[in-house]
C-alpha cells in the first residue's frame, strides 16, 4: 500500500487573506486535516467537507492532546493513504514544534513537505505599526518564546544576556511570564524606560494593542485584562507605532 504525505502547512498569524496561496491549495486537496486551536473558522471552511478534521490544540490549564498522540496521529493516517495536512498557527518552525514533528514522519519513512507560513513575530508587530527593524534605530531583531516546554527544569532562555545584545527583542506567548521576564531584562541593564507594546489577537478583528515600558507595561497589561495569544516587542521601534498605527 502506498504511504500518504504529510504536509506541515503554517496557517499564518490569524487574518485569512494572509495564509499563502500553496497552503490554500494543500487545504482543498486534504484528506486528513490535523489543526491546531489558533486556526481560525474562516481558514478551516476552505477544507472539503470530506475531509477528516481532528483538532489537536493545546490550551493551558485544558485537557488537550500531546505531542505525543499527535506524533501517533500523522503517521497512523499517513500510513493509510492520501493528503494529510498539518495545520499550524503562523509558521512551522518558529516555536510551533515541526521541527519534532518533521523528525518523526522521518523515522517511520513518511515523506513530507514543510510550507511556511506567515509568522505573527512579523506580521502582528507591523499590523500595531511597528517595523521589527528600522534604519537608524533597530539593527537587530530576537525571536524568543516567553513559555519554555515544562520539561525543562531549568530555563534556557538568558534574559540578561539578551537585554544589551539586541535592539528588538519579540516575545512569544510571554503573557503569564511578563512580570519575571520584565525583572530579568532590568537585571541584564536594560533601560527601565524601554519602549514596550503588547498585541493581543494581532492581525483579527479582536486585535488590541497595550504600550508602556519596561517599569509599565506589567501593570498596563492586567489591567487591560490582555489575554493569549499575544506577542510583547520591547525596544525603541514601538514608538513608530505613535505614527504608523494603520490597522487601528
Amino acid at each position: 500500500m502506498v504511504k500518504g504525505k504529510v504536509y506541515l502547512v503554517g496557517s499564518g498569524p490569524g487574518d485569512p487573506e494572509l495564509i499563502t496561496v500553496k497552503a490554500k491549495r494543500l487545504l482543498g486537496e486534504a484528506d486528513v486535516l490535523l489543526y491546531d486551536r489558533l486556526v481560525t473558522d474562516d481558514i478551516l471552511a476552505l477544507v472539503p467537507e470530506k475531509c477528516e478534521k481532528i483538532y489537536v490544540g493545546k490550551h493551558p490549564g485544558e485537557a488537550s492532546a500531546t505531542q505525543e498522540r499527535i506524533h501517533e496521529l500523522m503517521v497512523d493516517r499517513a500510513n493509510k493513504g492520501g493528503v494529510i495536512v498539518r495545520l499550524k498557527g503562523g509558521d512551522p518552525f518558529l516555536f510551533g514544534r515541526g521541527g519534532e514533528e518533521a523528525l518523526v514522519l522521518c523515522e517511520a519513512g513518511i515523506a513530507f513537505e514543510v510550507v511556511p507560513g506567515i509568522t505573527s513575530a512579523i506580521s502582528v508587530p507591523a499590523y500595531a505599526g511597528i517595523p521589527v527593524t528600522q534604519r537608524h534605530v533597530a539593527s537587530s531583531v530576537a525571536f524568543i518564546t516567553g513559555h519554555e516546554a515544562s520539561t525543562k527544569r531549568v530555563g534556557t532562555v538568558d534574559w540578561e544576556r539578551l537585554a544589551n545584545s539586541v535592539d528588538t527583542l519579540v516575545v512569544m506567548m510571554g503573557i503569564r511570564n511578563m512580570p519575571a521576564i520584565m525583572e530579568r531584562l532590568v537585571k541584564g541593564g536594560r533601560d527601565p524606560d524601554t519602549p514596550v507594546a503588547v498585541i493581543e489577537k494581532g492581525t483579527t478583528e479582536g486585535q488590541r494593542t497595550i504600550t508602556g515600558t519596561i517599569s509599565t507595561i506589567v501593570g498596563k497589561t492586567c489591567e487591560a485584562g490582555i489575554k493569549p495569544p499575544a506577542i510583547t516587542i520591547i525596544g525603541k521601534v514601538v514608538d513608530l507605532r505613535k505614527e504608523l498605527r494603520w490597522f487601528d
